[in-house]
């Protein structure tokens, strides 16, 4: 088929000089979205890259798999609880099997018929663009739900309020509720709630600051909404204009407590209040933790607030004090650090249930009422993507995953010491009996044992020859945690090997494993992403010459530089809305939320971190790179689409080695968070292609 030839982006180089080291960018032009060859250079680049993959022999066919491998397992995940005994409903999302897209679902019990609330698949905005569901929760007494919708997988979400046994979707609407994270008042009459403060002031560095919180009741027009919180409003609240407050309430407890979110900041300030007085506006927060506490996750009940808390600690431990005068300094430890890492806390009637962490690997232990902490038996070895308690009811709800383990939610019993599924999805009918999934390590260079998870056919040959996917994230103290992926058998039918680097700056070993690749210490993420290639292929699982790496948003730092640093190393690289261009990311909307996690070039040590961690800055003329396939949503609200327009543009003009350099763009999806299924099979199956085509096969079929 005809290939038309990538467009040659115009070089307009601009110098800066951070403490006495320039840095030039020749491509600062793409960061304005109204430049008149920013369009057509993305289309042109989308057109060579989506013309050059389907060129490829038997990538239809591939293609087709994958769709039928994705169409056959309906998924159903977050189950939340609401309503009282004969009253109580379970709502949850489900995409049932063939569907585009998630639906939110309420069934009155277990046992009793699934109704569909809200249909995103059925529905286009003005401009004709597909729609999805960003966030939903039901009131306290189930009759209601208040969720986001947006356009285009841009996550701008606009708030709506459904009546649930009507459907009625009532008149109110609030943009710029992206994270909303909305809060009913116990009596259901109403929530709390965050936007931007400016919806219309997006696409600017200062859309995401000066967040502040409202207070909604049904059925008022939201321009009546009151607010509760802002920067710059109370001198007693330490509020940044960075920072993202939030409210939350219980529908047990008459106290509210107040949350100050640094963006990706894990350790967060709290402050308590009456709610009667927080309604009417009259409250005066009182602080319970600081930033330095380490306080990185909390729960309450009608009497007592639960601390999860790093300090000291980095593995966790959890505190629990009186909500009417207490405060960290005199908080009792209720669970002490152990070798697991403690992530998250969920308070039901029976106790806190505590969601911990090995390597990746789930485990859950429960702090019952007589202060006892012990052990819930899992039926799965794997990852719990969710977690959800009711303090006015007993047990949990849990969505299990594992590398074989398609998504399954299961609901635990106390008074049955029994973990089950739930049977809110069909089960699987794919047979995975014939492939195993490995837990490994690999030997970083400086003696850091990395967790290396290796998928694949049993009795796989190991012969050097396999192509093999490598994923790597290390960011954010986000596990990799196994998943299933029913895509991904397509590519291990082929005798593929799918295979996670859980590098350092995860959160697979908690605290130490993320500050191990973070800022100043970044490069051991993309290190350790290289050693465990190396060990791949010491082990003979793959060799150079059959493996791509995969990351995606933050991390397309690892694959990024792992790519300038050992070209040599690669098959292929692909970069799904990765970050390449680390220098310039504070400057974007969702730049200011982020330094935290990775610096400002405003400080000298920042600087130094981010341009080691930039991969556009490292990319050299003449160079052998592999083949580089970069993916970007052209609504993408976390990762500009300017960081893979200026990657592209860069490699292809300095790479030697005659591999081809794609930037494929897709104009109705964001950083994938929105994306329809049909959207996620054809992107998988340009991916897959990709990586059989770099391991050396001439058909992908």
């Amino acid at each position: 088929m005809q290939v038309p030839r990538p467009p040659v982006a115009r070089v307009e180089p601009v110098t800066e000089t951070f403490f006495g080291q320039s840095v030039t960018d020749p491509y600062r032009w793409m960061e304005n979205p109204k430049d008149k060859d920013w369009e057509p250079f993305m289309r042109g680049q989308d057109a060579h890259a989506r013309a050059t993959l389907a060129a490829i022999p038997g990538r239809d066919a591939l293609a087709q798999r994958i769709s039928s491998l994705s169409a056959g397992t309906a998924i159903a995940y977050g189950v939340q609880r609401a309503g009282q005994g004969s009253n109580e409903r379970l709502f949850y999302q489900v995409r049932p099997a063939g569907a585009d897209g998630f639906q939110l679902a309420v069934r009155a019990g277990l046992g009793a018929p699934e109704r569909i609330l809200i249909d995103p698949t059925a529905m286009k905005d003005a401009q004709g663009r597909h729609v999805s569901l960003d966030w939903w929760v039901p009131s306290p007494d189930g009759r209601h739900v208040v969720y986001g919708l947006s356009a285009a997988g841009s996550e701008d979400s606009v708030l709506h309020v459904m009546e649930v046994d009507s459907l009625r979707v009532l008149p109110e609407r609030v943009a710029g509720t992206q994270y909303a994270g909305p809060s009913w008042l116990p009596d259901s009459s109403g929530f709390f709630y965050a936007r931007v403060a400016d919806p219309a002031a997006r696409g600017s560095v200062e859309y995401y600051k000066r967040s502040p919180v409202w207070l909604h009741r049904l059925g008022t027009d939201a321009k009546d909404d009151v607010l509760q919180v802002v920067h710059g409003r109370d001198p007693a609240l330490p509020l940044t204009e960075t920072e993202f407050p939030s409210i939350q309430c219980s529908p047990v407890s008459t106290w509210a407590v107040l949350a100050l979110y640094g963006g990706v900041r894990r350790e967060n300030p709290l402050f308590v209040a009456p709610l009667a007085d927080v309604v009417a506006g009259r409250a005066k927060w009182r602080p319970v933790c600081a930033i330095a506490d380490e306080v990185t996750g909390f729960a309450f009940d009608a009497t007592d607030l639960y601390l999860l808390t790093t300090r000291g600690t980095p593995n966790g431990r959890v505190l629990r004090l009186p909500l009417d005068g207490g405060t960290y300094a005199t908080a009792t430890p209720v669970v002490a650090e152990g070798p697991r890492v403690i992530e998250g806390l969920a308070l039901a009637r029976d106790g806190l249930y505590l969601l911990e962490l090995d390597g990746g690997y789930h485990a859950l232990r429960k702090l019952g009422r007589d202060d006892r902490v012990a052990e819930v038996p899992l039926p799965f070895d794997g990852a719990i993507s969710g977690l959800h308690a009711h303090p006015a009811a007993d047990g949990c709800a849990l969505d299990g995953t594992g590398w074989l383990l398609p998504f399954t939610t299961f609901m635990h019993d106390p008074a049955r010491g029994r973990t089950e599924p739930a049977g809110l999805a069909p089960a699987s009918p794919l047979d995975l009996s014939g492939y195993v999934a490995l837990r490994s390590h690999a030997t970083a260079r400086d003696g850091t044992r990395v967790p290396l998870s290796i998928v694949m056919k049993k009795g796989l040959p190991r012969n050097g020859r396999n192509p093999t996917l490598v994923s790597a994230y290390g960011a954010y103290q986000i596990s990799s945690n196994p998943y299933f992926s029913p895509r991904v058998l397509a590519l291990l039918e082929r005798g593929g090997i799918f295979a996670t680097a859980h590098v350092r700056g995860g959160g697979e070993y908690g605290k130490r494993w993320w500050k191990g690749g973070q800022k100043l210490t970044k490069p051991n993420t993309w290190r350790d992403l290289i050693d465990c290639c190396a060990h791949l292929v010491r082990e003979r699982w793959a060799s150079a010459r059959t493996i791509t790496i995969q990351g995606g948003s933050a991390g397309g730092v690892a694959v990024g530089r792992a790519l300038t640093e050992r070209p040599d190393l690669f098959a292929g690289v692909i970069s799904n809305v990765g970050i390449s261009n680390a220098l310039r990311a504070e400057f974007s909307q969702n730049g200011p939320p982020n330094i935290d996690e990775f610096g400002t070039v405003k400080d000298a040590d920042g600087f130094a971190g981010l341009l080691a961690m930039d991969a556009l800055a490292h990319v050299k003329d003449g160079a052998r790179y592999p083949a580089v396939l970069l993916t970007v949503g052209m609504t993408d609200p976390r990762v500009e689409a300017w960081h893979g327009g200026k990657m592209a543009a860069r490699l292809q003009a300095a790479t030697r080695s005659g591999r081809p350099v794609l930037l494929r763009v897709d104009f109705d999806a964001g950083h994938g968070l929105g994306s329809t299924r049909r959207q996620i099979d054809a992107e998988r199956a340009d991916e897959f292609a990709f990586v059989l085509w770099c391991a050396g096969r001439r058909n992908v079929a």
